[in-house]
């Protein structure tokens, strides 16, 4: 069973930073493409970024580039989000996913993930 366990959100102010964190199990990691995506109420889903199996190809969301870090550790299962200059806007639940086509999609903002993580929440306070 292929699970994605993500952590490391919570509370803090704007100007701040978080890491987020993704482990992924019942997978072969570095066969897969990852995306961090994102969910404010009442709003769409949004993709945030996106890298590809070996680390070396990222793509980010305009709203989050230069802020934003997306990187992986193959060796450990894992997934980040290094997020700085965190603003208000940028309150949702953040959801990591896994792509098997192990690279990102030229729109993989909009394209299929295979797998889904739970999500953490990400709150920035003004």
């Amino acid at each position: 069973e292929v699970q994605l366990v993500e952590s490391g959100g919570g509370l803090v102010q704007a100007g701040g930073s978080l890491r987020l964190s993704c482990t992924a199990s019942g997978l072969t990691f570095d066969d897969y493409a990852m995306g961090w995506f994102r969910q404010a109420p009442g709003k769409e889903r949004e993709g945030v970024s996106c890298i590809g199996w070996s680390g070396s190809s990222t793509y980010y969301a305009d709203s989050v580039k230069g802020r934003f870090t997306i990187s992986r550790d193959n060796a450990k299962n894992t997934l980040y989000l290094q997020m700085n200059s965190l603003k208000p806007e940028d309150t949702a639940m953040y959801y990591c996913a896994a792509e098997d086509r192990g690279y990102c999609h030229i729109r993989w903002a909009s394209s299929p993930f295979d797998y889904w993580g739970q999500g953490t929440q990400v709150t920035v306070s003004s």
